[in-house]
């Protein structure tokens, strides 16, 4: 049994705070290795964009299938770094939970952690930041968060819609209505990665 099972088997109570801790930093090193793959990717990425610029549309629909390849590629990095992340926020914020467990075991709050479902409290701690705050402040995101709806984003996007926007991506440096730099933002992964880090700070 792995210790993400054994975490989501036990009541808090159970929980060891220093295998918390250790949970927590492998999380943090795994996420940091597929951050950099995905760089990786993304810098191939720009390598081939910048030989779509000028080419025939023969080229472009060569370099348009080597990008759709790379992109599905880094889709499944994505992917694979928001399941961790999601996994970190949680090992994260119990390890707070802990902290404060003597003084959570004194307010009401206590009976919703100890009898949620286990699946919701995961959920309920997945979407929420508890590092670096005053216990007012866990309580008060405790409370919230327990009455949030929980709902996952859709990160697909279809090949066809992903060549159009590489051609029309060429097409405006072309012209002279964009830069390379900002055409490459526009079909860049880097986004997502950004989002989830504002989400995380």
């Amino acid at each position: 049994m792995g210790i993400l099972d054994f975490i989501r088997g036990n009541s808090v109570e159970r929980l060891d705070t220093r295998e918390l801790k250790e949970e927590e930093m492998r999380l943090q090193n795994h996420i940091e290795l597929a951050r950099k793959d995905i760089q990786k990717l993304e810098k191939q990425k720009k390598d081939l964009f910048k030989q779509g610029v000028g080419a025939d549309m023969i080229k472009k629909k060569m370099l348009a299938q080597q990008l759709k390849h790379l992109d599905m590629q880094g889709q499944l990095k994505i992917k694979q770094f928001m399941t961790m992340h999601k996994q970190f926020m949680f090992v994260s914020n119990l390890v707070i939970v802990k902290q404060y467990e003597k003084e959570l075991k004194q307010n009401k709050i206590w009976s919703k952690i100890t009898n949620i479902e286990p699946s919701k409290f995961e959920n309920a701690l997945i979407n929420v930041n508890l590092k670096g705050k005053s216990f007012e402040d866990v309580l008060n995101n405790l409370n919230n968060v327990f009455e949030m709806s929980i709902s996952d984003s859709n990160l697909e996007e279809s090949t066809d819609d992903t060549e159009k926007q590489l051609l029309d991506a060429w097409s405006g440096v072309e012209t002279g209505a964009i830069d390379v730099e900002s055409a490459q933002k526009l079909v860049s992964m880097d986004k997502q990665l950004e989002n989830k880090d504002t989400e995380g700070s």
